[in-house]
């Protein structure tokens, strides 16, 4: 199973790193992640440097598909050459997005007929689209979702993982990163020792 990261310059640090980080702890044979780009490196918001792993066209082909934001969305949003590389299958995909990627949701016709959510600095910007623009975490419909909120991927990727593969290792990667004391004890060891273990087939944990 592949999932695709699709990135542009001015994303948003948080959105790639967290997404990367919590997909890559899935430890079963054939999951891989790969960040995607129209250029070969591509500049953070704060200027980090990232090198993609392959084209953009590769998202057409993905089992998920997943869109972070940034100020950069606007200027991809804008650019019909950019946006005309995607030809996405929601009938056969994962396809997700988190703060501003709705805007590309949006632009693709992905949220035609769906409530959404995003970042609250781009409500206004998403709902130019005719899309109902709900003030939650996270919002699916079917094979498409929408997150709001940098910490909110941890519900993206939950069910993304969860879709993909089950809800055991979606709990299991989430319940990994929660705060000591408040989501996460110490006798949760045993079973969290599984994500540093050597992939498996099963899609158990």
């Amino acid at each position: 199973m592949k999932v695709a990261i699709v990135i542009f310059d001015k994303f948003t640090d948080v959105d790639l790193w967290l997404m990367w980080d919590l997909l890559n702890r899935v430890r079963i044979e054939d999951w891989e992640v790969r960040i995607l780009g129209e250029k070969e490196f591509h500049l953070s918001t704060t200027n980090i440097e990232v090198k993609t792993h392959g084209k953009l066209e590769e998202a057409n082909k993905a089992d998920a598909v997943l869109f972070i934001s940034g100020y950069g969305t606007r200027d991809r949003i804008a650019d019909e050459n950019w946006v005309g590389k995607f030809k996405l299958n929601p009938e056969k995909q994962i396809i997700g997005s988190i703060c501003s990627g709705a805007l590309i949701l949006a632009k693709l016709g992905l949220l035609n007929g769906k409530t959404a959510t995003t970042y609250p600095t781009t409500k206004t910007a998403l709902e130019s689209f005719g899309i109902e623009v709900v003030e939650k975490p996270f919002i699916a419909h079917g094979n498409i979702g929408t997150a709001g909120g940098c910490l909110a991927q941890q519900y993206l990727i939950g069910w993304v993982i969860e879709n993909l593969v089950n809800k055991d290792w979606a709990d299991l990667v989430i319940k990994a990163v929660q705060p000591v004391g408040e989501g996460l004890f110490f006798d949760d060891a045993p079973n969290l020792a599984k994500l540093y273990a050597a992939p498996t087939k099963a899609k158990t944990v």
